[in-house]
């Protein structure tokens, strides 16, 4: 199971790098991958050894938990690091589809256009349901990470 975990981990490296490699801009982004996650599930498995795998390979990928700073504003330094970004990375998981955050910052990826990787941890595309029980803002529910889940990635609205 890990030397799977590690294949495919290296294989993701190398399509991000790839895809790195062809496109080129003349200002360097503070961000070249955006990893998007649920925190709680995903920070000190998977999201974080890509982090540090990325980083090894002298790319500037973001993850909250290593870009940010006490006194930073979230949202400002997020929004900041998806718009800067070359591709973002979606790490679902079972309580992925919890999070108002980690919708927004699909939805904002795939408002600005940029290509999403998702990886599966732990869930099946089939489990993830996206739930209102209120703690979300109506006009969220209506973003386009809906059409991302149902599209790409075979999820469902429940």
């Amino acid at each position: 199971m890990q030397q799977r975990s590690a294949s495919a981990g290296k294989n993701l490296c190398r399509q991000i790098l790839n895809h790195h490699n062809q496109i080129q801009y003349l200002k360097r982004p503070s961000c070249d991958v955006f990893i998007n996650h649920r925190c709680i599930d995903t920070k000190r498995t998977i999201s974080g050894l890509l982090f540090d795998h990325l980083s090894r390979l002298r790319l500037h990928p973001f993850l909250d938990s290593r870009n940010m700073r006490p006194g930073d504003k979230l949202f400002d330094s997020i929004d900041r690091a998806i718009r800067e970004c070359k591709v973002g990375v979606a790490v679902f998981s079972p309580r992925y589809c919890e999070s108002y955050f980690c919708l927004h910052e699909l939805a904002l990826l795939m408002e600005t256009k940029r290509r999403v990787i998702p990886i599966f941890c732990d869930v099946k595309p089939s489990q993830l349901h996206v739930k209102n029980d209120g703690s979300c803002p109506p006009r969220e529910l209506q973003r386009d990470w809906s059409k991302f889940l149902t599209n790409r990635c075979g999820c469902r609205r429940a």
